[in-house]
């Protein structure tokens, strides 16, 4: 469904936050440090993050690679190129999507927005992860501007238009913002981030520890045009999950193109929320996440045709799930002015 939001205290508005598509000045990206959170799987992790990093940094953007402490700082310069810049921060998981700023622009300049935080509804609470938005924003020379609402920036994706998407199974959900009402959030997102139309999605994929993250689910690619992903095979466990998506978003009028699904991606006996949606966006490069399904050349192929200005490559991306995310919620854009 979509919903209209009532515009309240509009000269109070920073600005409308840019899609991902506009032009960027630079990458945030977080280089997994944290063994128990990829057991097993820390330096495959580390090795894909930094192919996500150099191939970024080799389009000709400028990356900004966060890193640890000096150990890490020491590994990561073996991985990447020379036109990576490392900075030495203190932060938890590497999903710099939920925890760093949102920025908004309009005439006036660019603004840093930052919501509350508290680990995913709880679940992984570690040292860092609730300032390091801030600490980018101030580092950045970004005016900051705080609410206190519960929000994950991968919990949301604008167009540029001022239409938003999202999921009801992650803002609606119990552990986030109990107190508030549907209404109370859109209007939450309209003050902050200029979103006034709001397309609500149901649930999010299967065992995504963000209660269903709407990066893993659809995506806008241009105004008004929403990417969703199609089952792939009888045994795809989330095709109910993507045909409920493509038809609440048609029956909103908006424009839906789908991609091949990963299919059936297992791991120690569950189901894994792999999706070729989070891919993320570059000012000249498109990296989509792969997972060495046979839907792998396909999903890339499919994503490509929809960006013909920008190159786009598939990287391998199992490792990152493991730790439970992709290259778009390990990164965070800076728009240009």
């Amino acid at each position: 469904m979509l919903r209209k939001v009532e515009v309240l205290n509009a000269p109070d508005k920073p600005g409308l936050m840019p899609p991902e598509w506009a032009p960027q000045d630079w990458l945030w990206i977080g280089f997994p440090h944290l063994a128990e959170e990829w057991p097993g799987w820390l330096e495959p992790a580390q090795e894909q993050i930094a192919a996500f990093a150099n191939a970024v940094a080799d389009s000709g953007q400028e990356v900004r690679l966060l890193v640890r402490d000096a150990a890490n700082e020491e590994r990561a310069r073996l991985m990447v190129s020379e036109t990576v810049t490392l900075e030495c921060r203190t932060y938890g998981d590497i999903w710099l999507r939920d925890t760093g700023p949102l920025v908004v622009s309009n005439t006036r300049g660019r603004t840093a927005c930052r919501f509350g935080f508290n680990g995913w509804g709880g679940k992984y609470l570690m040292q860092g992860d609730q300032e390091i938005g801030g600490e980018l924003a101030r580092d950045a020379g970004l005016p900051l501007k705080t609410s206190s609402m519960i929000l994950e920036g991968g919990a949301v994706d604008g167009d540029g238009s001022g239409l938003a998407v999202t999921t009801a199974q992650c803002l609606l959900h119990p552990s986030r913002n109990p107190k508030k009402s549907r209404e109370d959030i859109e209007a939450e997102l309209s003050k902050m981030l200029g979103f006034e139309r709001i397309l609500w999605l149901g649930d999010g994929l299967i065992n995504d520890h963000t209660d269903g993250h709407v990066d893993n689910l659809a995506r806008f690619v241009s105004q008004g045009r929403l990417v969703v992903p199609e089952a792939t095979g009888q045994n795809d466990p989330n095709a109910a999950i993507y045909a409920d998506a493509k038809t609440r978003a048609e029956s909103s009028g908006i424009d839906v193109v789908t991609i091949p699904s990963p299919g059936l991606i297992m791991r120690e006996g569950a189901i894994e929320p792999a999706s070729y949606v989070n891919f993320a966006i570059t000012t000249h490069l498109v990296v989509v996440p792969t997972f060495g399904s046979p839907h792998d050349t396909a999903g890339v192929e499919t994503i490509a045709a929809l960006f013909p200005g920008r190159a786009t490559i598939g990287l391998p991306a199992d490792a990152v799930l493991a730790g439970g995310g992709g290259f778009h919620c390990a990164s965070q854009q800076m728009p240009s002015p």
